[in-house]
């Protein structure tokens, strides 16, 4: 299942990131690319350890944690550093698949879901859509600044060409504590209808119903 979710980052936030974007330093995406990856991948990548990325990410890494519609959707056990992602006139990145196991010993973490949290306007540049590849459909997105998309990172998926002007992302991969997309749709779907049958009787018994068997699934597929 894909999820869109708008103003992962409020407009203060992209205010403050958005000019150290600007001054940070940047290497060649493909460094960090996996050898067939290297092959399609064109775009640039905010160095990692400096100032300016610390406190970029940190910025990041905060609203994704604050997000309660992120975190009851993907219920996450783990989570990658941010990385940031610029593409200018001409780069793009070809179809891939990301790598299942990110980092290296006990900082490693199983890629279940990549979110993307758009950080240009969709205005500002064209081409960049990101397009995901699902049971032989291909769907592409652009989304407004501060909006964010998580996708199964089983996928195929690519970023079309930029042809004119820059666009800036952050990624974050995400280990969930419900291994199988199948059952984190079913728990996103009775999160909505609890929500619903909240807004519509309050606390009745068709909610706690709801309520209960919802955490219960949770204990029965929760890997941790």
């Amino acid at each position: 299942m894909i999820y869109c979710f708008p103003a992962i980052l409020n407009s203060g936030e992209l205010a403050a990131i958005r000019p150290r974007l600007q001054g940070a330093s940047f290497i060649d995406g493909a460094d960090t690319a996996g050898w067939s990856a290297r092959e399609v991948k064109r775009n640039l990548q905010v160095t990692s350890g400096t100032p300016e990325y610390e406190q970029i990410a940190r910025t990041v890494r905060e609203a994704f944690m604050r997000s309660g519609e992120l975190q009851t959707a993907l219920l996450p056990a783990a989570a990658t550093s941010v990385l940031f992602n610029r593409y200018q006139q001409g780069m793009e990145y070809g179809p891939h698949v990301d790598s299942p196991i990110m980092g290296i010993m006990s900082n490693a973490i199983r890629s279940d879901i990549a979110i993307t949290i758009f950080l240009s306007d969709p205005q500002s540049y064209d081409g960049g859509e990101l397009t995901v590849l699902m049971n032989g459909i291909s769907s592409q997105f652009k989304l407004e600044a501060g909006s964010a998309i998580a996708y199964p990172a089983n996928t195929l998926h690519h970023v079309t060409p930029v042809t004119r002007g820059v666009r800036d992302a952050a990624i974050i991969w995400v280990q969930s504590q419900i291994r199988d997309p199948a059952q984190r749709e079913i728990l996103w779907d009775m999160e909505n209808a609890k929500r619903l049958t909240f807004s519509r009787e309050g606390k009745s018994p068709a909610f706690d119903l709801i309520s209960k068997s919802r955490a219960n699934l949770v204990r029965m597929w929760a890997d941790t």
